[in-house]
Order: structure tokens, then sequence, then C-alpha cells
């Protein structure tokens, strides 16, 4: 007879997913194995001029398809000497690669900074103040709310390629949400959820279908017909499935899979109920902080292209900002020493996502990097797949051109630098097997776009769900039926553009 005693002997213990740093492990380990197996590769690049959709001429690097040479297999050991890499160098390669612009090491100060300045905003507690006054007025009018953020935040991803700004949004948002009954998950699908499927179906984002099209030859902003449908099906799709999910989920909260980690959202807003404190003015300055600072935020990435280093210090300032306002009106006995205390817990809450970040990173280098002038395995099964893809008819073609981006965009997350790696040869392939370009471009925008939603290597997807407490694997676990819906449907498009020709 087995007893029900947990942990007793003959108690099968509950499954619990692995933690995302294991899974990470892993999977470089297998990475250091490819390099022993597989022989890395190099391409010649070469510089291609585009017109944006705003008319202006930019340059490219690009690969040169026909210039593929294998360069011999180069295992990677145990550590890497004189800047090679090594099996246990990659979470410090990771972390310290990159620039202020990119992965990992920008995305990382990115991830600090905001945090930071979050905590900061977190401490006047505003937020849980202005949740807890506006419930009564608000009752009623949640089912508007989701919907109304879904759409306007896959517009984002559509309109100016908004991913990274979600982490922000996301901690706003998540403790509204929880308040009103649903549950982080919906948070990060109605934030950075509704991004990606806006900036995969997109019929304008500059950083993936005009630099794909400005690359492959096609006229930049063209096919907008086809992709403006496709992102109201889309946009259609993903806010029917988080509405579904979000009424069960208020329904019976506990069957959440964010459950626990939701407690410390309840137990804040408990605590908040049980200090009875009035929504005041300094409450009301502290929230137009954060208001001000998004709308800053939004025009300086539509009107002023800012990227993460820019983005970073505009949300300092809002830091900076409520933290004044905290000291002046004294909230919660805030003090200046409470502002740098706060900014520090705030960096300190975003830390995992960050080391998450850098591991990830980890995997492109021990496989050799990204870049296609440097030997890397990742070149070669790019080769591979593209030479495989040759003599297949077009509709099939297309759809393993879906899967192909699909897998890459595991390792090489930037839109622009996957449409850099992979439209020089998915363009011409496109053409020798009947195919056109824009289904081409398109299989690369919806595999691009939507992986992003699940891929550990996402740092906007990482520090999003570090805002709202979820574990990668968690995440995951819920997120695998939506990923294959949004995958069958991708695909039915894709084959469906062969067919009529889409230009």
């Amino acid at each position: 007879m087995t007893s029900d005693t947990p942990g007793t002997p003959g108690t099968s213990a509950p499954f619990r997913a692995p933690h995302t740093f294991v899974i990470i492990f892993f999977v470089v380990v297998l990475a250091a194995a490819l390099t022993h197996l597989v022989p890395a590769g190099r391409f010649d690049t070469t510089t291609v001029a585009y017109v944006d959709g705003q008319g202006v001429e930019k340059t490219r690097q690009v690969l040169d398809p026909d210039s593929y040479e294998a360069v011999g297999t180069r295992g990677v050991g145990l550590f890497g000497t004189d800047g090679e890499p090594g099996l246990f160098n990659y979470p410090f390669d990771g972390l310290v690669s990159g620039d202020r612009y990119s992965a990992a090491v920008g995305v990382v100060a990115f991830l600090l900074v905001v945090g930071g300045a979050f905590g900061v905003v977190l401490r006047t507690r505003a937020i849980e103040t202005g949740i807890l006054a506006s419930l009564h007025r608000t009752a009623g009018a949640e089912a508007a709310v989701i919907p109304t953020m879904f759409v306007l935040f896959s517009l984002g991803g559509a309109v100016f390629g908004m991913g990274e700004e979600a982490i922000a949004f996301a901690m706003v948002i998540v403790p509204v949400l929880i308040a009103l009954g649903y549950d982080s998950i919906v948070g990060v699908l109605v934030t950075f959820g509704a991004t990606q499927i806006g900036f995969g179906a997109s019929w304008m984002n500059p950083f993936s279908v005009g630099i794909a099209q400005g690359i492959a030859g096609v006229p930049v902003m063209s096919g907008a017909p086809l992709r403006v449908g496709a992102w109201v099906l889309f946009t259609a799709l993903g806010l029917a499935y988080t509405m579904t999910y979000a009424r069960r989920i208020q329904k019976a909260p506990e069957t959440s899979l964010a459950w626990e980690s939701d407690a410390f959202f309840r137990d804040d807003l408990q605590e908040a109920r049980s200090h009875e404190v009035r929504f005041g003015l300094g409450h009301a300055l502290v929230l137009l902080v954060i208001a001000a600072a998004i709308v800053w935020v939004i025009w300086g990435v539509t009107a002023r292209g800012y990227y993460i280093p820019e983005i970073a210090s505009q949300f300092f300032v809002m830091g900076v900002a409520a933290g004044v306002v905290g000291v002046l009106f004294r909230l919660d006995a805030m003090t200046l020493n409470d502002v740098a205390t706060s900014f520090l817990q705030g960096a300190r809450d975003l830390l995992g996502a960050a080391l998450v970040v850098g591991m990830a990173k980890g995997i492109v280098l021990v496989l050799g990097g990204d870049q296609a002038s440097q030997p890397s395995v990742l070149n070669t099964l790019l080769h591979g797949a593209g030479q495989a893809l040759s003599g297949v008819p077009a509709a099939v073609c297309a759809w393993l051109m879906l899967v192909l981006q699909s897998v890459i965009n595991f390792f090489v997350v930037s839109g622009s630098g996957q449409a850099a790696l992979t439209m020089p040869i998915m363009a011409p392939l496109a053409d020798i097997v009947g195919v056109t370009r824009q289904v081409a471009i398109l299989a690369f925008q919806l595999a691009d776009g939507f992986t992003n939603l699940i891929v550990p290597t996402s740092g906007a997807l990482i520090g999003t769900l570090g805002v709202a407490r979820l574990d990668w694997a968690v995440w995951a676990r819920f997120q695998v039926k939506f990923q294959a819906l949004l995958f069958l449907v991708a695909s039915i498009l894709v084959v469906v553009a062969v067919l009529v020709g889409y230009q």
C-alpha cells in the first residue's frame, strides 16, 4: 500500500520542468558535440544597397551564397584560450559578447537599468495604490482591457518592430491584470506576445520586412495587401486564444501554471490593501511620470529611431523622476537611500533574466558565431539546408523555408541579423524552385516573429518573463500549444501564397 505523504517511499514526485539554466547547459553541450562532427564553414560577404520604407538608401553586409568554403572540423574543448570558444566559457563569453546595440551585453545592460528604474517606481507603491483606487470604478469594463491592449501592442510590433519595449510595459500591466483576476501569463500574452504576432505578420516592420525585401531585391513595403490581411488574421487568432485562456483563468485562478509565482503580485496587492493608503497627489504624479516616459519612448522609437541604449536612458530618467516625487511626497516614507536600494532591488529581480540572455548567446558562440565571414558550424548547416531545398516542389520548399527560418531564429534572434544571414541564400533559391521572393520573405518574417514567443535565446522574451516572475520552462509548457497553432496557420498561409503566386 502506497503512502499519500509527500516525500515518503512509494510516492511518485510530481514532474518539474528543468530550470532554464539546465536546458541551456545541455544545449551548449550538444552544440559543442556538433563542432566535433560538422565542419565549420564561411562565406564571402558583399555590401548591398536598398531603399527603406522612408525612401532612404541604406547598405548592409550580406553573404555571397556561391562563396561557401568549408574550413575543417574545429572541435570545441572544455576551455577556450586566446579568444577561442570553450564549453565552460559560454556564460562569460556570452555575457560580454555584442555591443551596446545588441545581445548580449547591450540587452543585459538594458534589463538591469530598466529593472532598477522600475524598482524605484514600485517602491513608491503608486501602481498598487492606483490599481486599488481604480478597481471599483472600472468594474464591468475588464472585458475591454485585454482586446484594446492586445491590438495596440500588435500594432506596435507591426509598425515599428516593438520588442524589448514590452519589458517595461509588462512591469505595469502584469500586476494590473492579476488584480483584475487574470494571471501573469495573460500579461505576457497581451504585451510581448502581441508585439511578436504583429512583428511576424507585419507589412511595414523596418527591422524585418524592410531589410529582407531590400536584401532580396524586392521593392520595400511591396506586397502589403496580403500582409495586412495576415496581420488581421493572426492578431484576431492571438486575441481569441488569449481571451479564451483569460476567461478560464478568471473563473478558476488556481488552475494557472503561474499560480505559485503570481503569489508575489497578489501578496503585494494584499499588503497595499492592508495599509489603507489613500490615492493622493504624489501617487498621481508618479503615474503621470510613467505615462510621460511611455509616450517619450514611443516618440523616440518612431520619430528618432531610438534603440536599446536610448530607451534604457529614458527609463532611467523615469526612475529618477519617480524617486524624486516619492521622496518629496514621502510616499510610503520613502527616503533618498530608499531610492538607491530600490534601484538595486529592481536590478536584482532581473538578474536571472540577464544571465539567461548571456548564456543563450553562449550557444551561438560555441558553434562559432553568427557572422557569415567567420568559420562556424551554423554557416555549414545553413549552406547544407540551402542545397537540400533546391530539389523539392515549390510549395514544399516554401514550407521548409518556414521550418528552417524557425530553427535559425533559435540561434540568430535578431530580425535584421537573420535577414542578412539567410535572405542572400533564400532569395535566389526561391527563383530556382519556382517560389516568388515575396513568399521567401513571408516565410522568413513569420518564422522570425512567431518563434520569438518561445525560444529561450530571445532577450526580450526572457526579460518580459523576468518581470512577470515566470520561469521559461513554465511559460514554454503553456506556450507550446499556441506555438503549434501559430505554426499551423503560418504553414497554410505560406502554401496559399505559393499557390496564388504572391508577388
